[in-house]
């Protein structure tokens, strides 16, 4: 095993000893007195059956039957959830073939931040993760479950799911994914598009008709985003089925692939031959596996946020500097959008998540004495998923990529380290995405420009007022201010200034995401503006130096800074429902943290 990560793994495991005994012992204990539905009244099991059909019933009324307990976050607003319609009786009838029952045990919401990008609803995305592990542990609360199945994909859905799952750890679960629409138009034209746009060549009903050519079916949108790095995710800390995150809906594979989760999810209950609890699943090698998993793909920078906040949940205390640390050993392997031109489809035809970990385990840079859902180690999870004979199998995955140009072998990656890196400095603690930021881009020594909005910064370019080297601030996008926010609408404008021969950057306190582009971009700032800090005493003008090769985020002229007055910000928000919110600022714990309200 590699000895950084051997040394980060340690220093996990005795900075958690305590909250992990904790939580350990707690799932002991409702192992043991509150899983058996013989232990609850015949008047909780008839309301519990009442909606059942009579086989059902009568199955269910055996205390002998494992039931499965569904968590959906479908709706058909988002195309990702929108696979998930029927998912609920195919599962229900995969489960009678089973000798079992599965019951939807609740629907968690499912926001896109597609659709609310730069709109009022974005400030309740983040918030809207610990709101799905909140919905996720009431619906098993009712306390007649023997293993969950978790139906979900995208950004906060996944999270919030594994979160709210983990309180109910003495339970088997398995995530079971929808699969990536088709390919649709090349991600080189769908930036153009974009960028025309923003420049004001093209109007808005052309831009429509682009976008619709790139996200134009059910499934999850291509790109290598938060959606598509929550699956990774799933796979390489072993509570999805192997090579399974990627194959696209509504075809064999994808049916036989959720098939076998069911008959699974019987297996490893705990009326199954092989008991396997989501408490011995998840735990410090695992997390450690999948920051690993993070860095060698160059996957979202949200999940800096959400793996603190998943640790959190399973008695687990993880930091950005755990990140640090193994990205100076973990290299980069895969390239695709945004940080190449290719998609998600492209990475599974390359080999996929089976290639990607054998290489990572025979590096011996991934913990392979791990739980999974299928054994006690993750070579299970270098198999490759296929039909024979119209049968399901699982083969060995191929010892060379089949695309070299998108997925790498551990001795020849893209880079020697990892996509993500953490920026320490006077202004506080930052993460930055350099995956896709061309070297020449990686240092900036600028004066900043200050925006608190982010209709501030597009109106200013509107008015040709950013041509020239400068930094922008955008502050006061913290959890605590507005519930961190993407800021994805800026994407564009920034990458036009680059290209424009501007030397520019952003610095700002709220989230850019995974598709955070070729412009290097500190983000998650902490402590946030509303925390006070220089980040909310800096004018217009102000020297700031980001240089990501080093590290470092610094305001010069820190002692002529710290003399100035905070600026204030009225952190209060209505409209669009973000008045019921406010009270989650009171609470929320800082990026660094996780910014959640639960923990």
């Amino acid at each position: 095993m590699n000895k950084i990560v051997r040394s980060v793994t340690k220093k996990i495991i005795d900075r958690s000893k305590k909250y992990r005994e904790k939580y350990l012992s707690q799932m002991i204990g409702n192992k043991d007195s509150i899983s058996d539905r013989s232990s609850i009244s015949c008047g909780n099991i008839a309301h519990a059956i009442a909606g059942c059909s009579k086989a059902d019933k009568n199955a269910l009324s055996d205390n002998e039957i494992n039931n499965i307990g569904i968590v959906t976050a479908y709706n058909d607003m988002l195309s990702a959830h929108k696979t998930y319609e029927n998912y609920p009786e195919i599962i229900r009838n995969f489960a009678r073939k089973y000798n079992c029952v599965a019951q939807v045990s609740s629907g968690v919401p499912a926001m896109c931040d597609g659709v609310t990008q730069g709109e009022p609803g974005m400030d309740l995305s983040l918030f809207s993760r610990d709101v799905i592990a909140l919905s996720t542990v009431i619906g098993l609360s009712h306390n007649v479950y023997n293993s969950i199945i978790c139906l979900g994909i995208c950004d906060k859905i996944v999270p919030g799911l594994l979160i709210g799952a983990l309180k109910f750890g003495h339970l088997p679960t398995i995530f079971v994914p929808g699969g990536p629409m088709q390919t649709g138009i090349s991600n080189e034209l769908k930036a153009k598009y974009r960028k025309d746009f923003a420049k004001g060549l093209i109007s808005k009903k052309e831009l429509l008709k682009a976008e619709s050519k790139s996200y134009h079916s059910e499934g999850t949108c291509t790109f290598y985003g938060t959606a598509n790095s929550n699956q990774m995710l799933m796979e390489i800390m072993g509570i999805q089925l192997p090579g399974s995150s990627f194959v696209n809906p509504n075809n064999k594979l994808r049916l036989l692939l959720t098939e076998y989760s069911v008959k699974l999810s019987k297996k490893i209950s705990e009326k199954g031959r092989n008991y396997i609890p989501l408490f011995n699943v998840i735990n410090e090698k695992s997390i450690v596996n999948a920051i690993i998993g993070l860095l060698s793909t160059g996957g979202s920078t949200n999940h800096t946020i959400h793996l603190i906040a998943i640790a959190k949940a399973a008695g687990i205390q993880i930091t950005w500097n755990d990140f640090s640390e193994l990205s100076s050993v973990v290299p980069l392997l895969l390239k695709i959008y945004p940080n190449g031109s290719l998609d998600v489809n492209h990475f599974h035809d390359a080999g996929g998540m089976p290639f990607l970990i054998q290489e990572l385990l025979n590096a011996e840079i991934l913990h392979n004495d791990v739980n999974t859902i299928l054994g006690n180690n993750l070579y299970d999870f270098t198999k490759f998923p296929s039909i024979i004979n119209s049968e399901l199998k699982w083969e060995n995955s191929s010892e060379k990529s089949k695309n070299p140009s998108i997925l790498r072998t551990f001795s020849n990656p893209f880079s020697n380290n990892g996509g993500i890196k953490v920026l320490n400095g006077n202004l506080g603690k930052s993460i930055i995405k350099i995956s896709s930021v061309k070297k020449e881009h990686l240092i900036i020594t600028a004066p900043i420009i200050i925006f608190e909005e982010q209709h501030e910064l597009i109106s200013s370019f509107q008015k040709n007022n950013l041509n020239k080297d400068f930094i922008a601030v955008l502050r006061f996008q913290g959890p605590k201010a507005k519930g961190m926010p993407e800021l994805h609408k800026l994407t564009p404008i920034l990458s036009i200034l680059l290209n424009n021969g501007y030397k520019v950057a952003l610095i700002t306190d709220g989230r850019m995401s995974g598709a955070s582009g070729r412009v290097p971009a500190a983000i998650h700032l902490s402590p946030e503006a509303m925390d006070g800090g220089l980040l909310s005493k800096l004018i217009d003008g102000d020297i700031v130096t980001l240089d990501a090769t080093k590290g470092i985020l610094n305001c010069h002229n820190e002692e002529i800074i710290s003399l100035r007055k905070q600026k204030k910000y009225n952190n209060y928000q209505e409209n669009c429902g973000r008045e019921l919110f406010n009270n989650f600022k009171k609470t929320i714990t800082s990026s660094d943290e996780g910014a959640s309200i639960l923990f």
